[in-house]
């Protein structure tokens, strides 16, 4: 089935397709945004159940190989010691993140200069500056203005009361004195902009059923609908479209809700669809004159993969630190070991995250996946009675840096529910990653110590948290060389002049921090170095 054409078409409603909507909304441009997700209302949200915690281990699981939605497609990662994780609906994975919403550091675009690892961004942080603001007025943003760890910039929302968990683990800081500072999130600490303040409940991951959270769900797309940009929902893409004799992007073929095989011709192309999604849409579009996938002629599409690998340490405290009630973003951070420091043996670094405690049942299940549950019998009762209400415990979030046998290709056998190929996973923890990992474990024991915990709960051993796979960056990354990015430094792929990529998967290096700000920013930049070149864009 053909449609009528439209100016621009958008491949996913997560946090950057709808941003660059957005930005793009003043060109009065025919906008369409397909989604292959549905779109969920508050009242569909497992927060608001008596039994939420059930759902994360089923229909509101992170895992899509757990949910196995019709929506959802299912990834291989047999041979990756991370799973990726996401959401598929309007929205994207921000109905299911924790709002964490640090922005990258002026370092992390410059690594090659500063640390000779890896590669500089084409942009820098002056640049996304400005549009890192105008995200988190949009957004709105909770936090503390005068990091000493950044430039200046001032949310425009008060912080997060950083609650007795925060209190105590700043203790620790402040007496090995080491950076701290309150998180910035992207969750409502007063009322805003017609939506209601963070009710602490808790339940972050399973929809903010009051709205209070960042998903442009609430924050992007109410503006666009009413704007008249058209979203198509629970429409899968199959393949983009070229013509075989310009070389430029035609439209799309995609299987709509109506179980049909449609056409839709656009004018420009945006993918949108994170950084497992989008190699994998682009290498699923082979053609005659792109055998190896679209937008593939540096052969670079899916290579490079970065995670951020992560592992934790608990403390044991004296008095309870009631760390599950308030919203479950982090509560403050530090980034004293952010940058390089040659004394340590690693380069780059990495951030030490307060991440506050689950609800019970999902703390005694083992976390986000039932697997590795506390005993039963008395041992179940004890830790319940005598650890889980007195726990605080640090996140070491590491810089992964780019490698290109890490990767995303096609599974040659597993499919869909339209049958479109699946996405396969290899990725295997570097070594500089690996000693990243264990100067932090080692940090971090020594803060909860210093906090004054009574005992000390890690691991011990080498492996990072399995279902840890949120960030997915560098798949089909940046960069003024063709031979070796796939888009320029504003988004628009060297291949194909009329096909741009807003996602993670555009980063150059990852940094060590929650990358949806930073998404969110370089999205509205592309938008606006469209809106700057409209007239010489497919020169």
């Amino acid at each position: 089935m053909k449609n009528e054409p439209v100016d621009v078409l958008i491949v996913g409603a997560g946090a950057s397709g709808a941003a660059i909507a957005w930005s793009l909304l003043e060109t009065r441009m025919r906008i369409l945004c397909l989604e292959q997700g549905p779109h969920l209302a508050d009242k569909d949200f497992p927060s608001r159940d008596d039994d939420y915690e059930l759902s994360r281990f089923g229909k509101f699981s992170c895992d899509p190989n757990v949910r196995g939605l019709k929506q959802d497609y299912p990834i291989n990662a047999d041979d990756s010691c991370i799973m990726p994780v996401n959401f598929n609906a309007v929205g994207g994975s921000t109905i299911n993140f924790l709002g964490h919403w640090p922005r990258m550091k002026p370092s992390d675009f410059k690594t090659k200069t500063l640390d000779g690892v890896a590669d500089d961004w084409p942009v820098d942080y002056a640049t996304l500056s400005p549009f890192y603001d105008m995200n988190d007025q949009t957004t709105g943003v909770s936090g503390l203005a005068g990091n000493p760890a950044y430039p200046k910039y001032s949310p425009p929302l008060p912080p997060i009361p950083i609650g007795k968990l925060g209190q105590t683990l700043a203790k620790g800081f402040n007496e090995m004195g080491w950076h701290w500072w309150p998180s910035d999130v992207s969750i409502l600490s007063e009322d805003y902009d017609g939506r209601q303040k963070c009710v602490n409940a808790g339940t972050c991951d399973l929809g903010c059923a009051a709205g209070a959270k960042g998903g442009t769900n609430f924050t992007y797309w109410p503006m666009l609908e009413n704007a008249g940009v058209e979203l198509r929902t629970e429409c899968r893409v199959r393949e983009i479209t070229v013509d075989q004799d310009t070389g430029m992007a035609t439209g799309v073929i995609y299987h709509g809700s109506d179980g049909q095989v449609h056409e839709q011709k656009a004018e420009l192309v945006i993918v949108a669809c994170n950084g497992v999604g989008t190699p994998r849409l682009l290498l699923n579009s082979k053609s005659k004159i792109f055998p190896d996938g679209l937008a593939n002629r540096s052969g670079m599409v899916g290579k490079n993969l970065m995670f951020h690998p992560l592992t934790g340490v608990t403390g044991v405290f004296d008095e309870p630190m009631k760390g599950h009630e308030g919203p479950m973003a982090c509560s403050i951070l530090s980034q004293e070991f952010y940058e390089t420091d040659a004394t340590r043996g690693f380069v780059r670094g990495y951030g030490l995250h307060s991440g506050r405690s689950t609800t019970p049942m999902t703390y005694a299940l083992g976390g986000f996946g039932i697997d590795n549950p506390i005993p039963w019998g008395d041992e179940h009762r004890d830790v319940m009675d005598n650890v889980y209400p007195y726990i605080a415990g640090l996140t070491v979030v590491a810089e992964d840096l780019p490698e290109e046998h890490n990767c995303v290709t096609l599974d040659p056998n597993l499919t869909d529910s339209d049958g479109i190929s699946a996405p396969k996973i290899t990725y295997r923890l570097g070594e500089n990653s690996r000693k990243i990992l264990k100067h932090g474990e080692e940090r971090a024991k020594e803060i909860l110590l210093a906090a004054g915990a009574n005992k000390v709960l890690s691991k011990g051993d080498d492996a990072v948290w399995w279902r840890a796979g949120w960030h997915q960056m560098g798949t089909c990354r940046m960069g003024d060389d063709p031979s070796r990015s796939v888009v320029n430094g504003w988004g628009r792929s060297h291949d194909v002049k009329n096909l741009f990529i807003v996602d993670g998967s555009i980063f150059v290096t990852a940094g060590a921090v929650n990358p949806t700000s930073t998404i969110q920013a370089l999205a509205l930049y592309v938008g606006d170095s469209i809106k700057t070149n409209i007239e010489t864009l497919f020169d």
